[in-house]
């Protein structure tokens, strides 16, 4: 594979974390993009982080457009960053639900909609999402999260038939449980045993692959689960 350059919403954490690394390993560069890089910070140079509150929009259209200017090789958009919150829909304020969607949902969009025009003009490039099992079934309290993962999940599928011939690629990856720090501020995790969650090196792999796959192919979604579905509620 050529070297790239890649733009990572979430790198310092989960599933971000593992994608950035698998890229580094592979010698792409990357622009990390995430609030805390504190418990991340990889020995390559071609690291770039960035620190960003994505449910700030104005301040995030504002870096998007520097970084436009200061990286313009950027071939790779990887949306992943995102956070959970499982419980009735009442108890959510109308402030949490706003903020809620705009990281987990509206950013992702916006950051998309000023790269693919860049893109396009390129002529080639990839664009990776990272879904989730809760954007094919809703459940019970997972109204945000599966209104986010919804909306995700129409949100590629269209503007892949919008960008069919422009040479830009567009996937969609939905995992279920993954063994990450997601969990951690939430009241259940995956089940203990190897089988009961997806590990993010999985993940990461996968992306690889798919940056892999020959210009002209392209692979639209896919969904992961674990073997054997298993939660501990803490």
């Amino acid at each position: 594979m050529i070297n790239k350059t890649a733009l990572v919403t979430g790198s310092s954490s989960g599933i971000g974390q593992a994608i950035t690394e698998a890229l580094l390993n592979n010698g792409h560069h990357v622009i990390g993009l995430a609030r805390d890089h504190g418990k991340f910070k990889p020995r390559y140079g071609n690291y770039h982080p960035i620190t960003v509150d994505l449910s700030d929009i104005e301040n995030t259209e504002t870096m998007v457009h520097g970084l436009l200017n200061e990286y313009p090789d950027i071939s790779i958009f990887i949306g992943n960053a995102g956070y959970g919150d499982f419980k009735h829909l009442e108890n959510f304020s109308s402030l949490q639900i706003k903020n809620f969607l705009i990281t987990n949902l509206v950013s992702q969009i916006i950051l998309c909609r000023h790269l693919i025009t860049y893109l396009k003009r390129k002529g080639a490039g990839d664009i990776i999402f990272m879904g989730s099992e809760s954007a094919l079934a809703g459940k019970k309290n997972a109204t945000l999260y599966a209104t986010a993962k919804f909306g995700l999940r129409g949100f590629v599928q269209a503007l892949r038939d919008e960008i069919r011939t422009s040479g830009v690629r567009v996937c969609l990856i939905n995992p279920g449980l993954v063994r990450t720090p997601f969990f951690e501020t939430l009241n259940f995790e995956p089940g203990q045993y190897e089988n009961n969650a997806i590990e993010p090196e999985d993940v990461a792999k996968i992306v690889v692959e798919i940056l892999n796959t020959r210009a002209g192919t392209n692979i639209d979604e896919i969904n992961l689960s674990p073997s054997s579905q298993l939660i501990n509620f803490k």
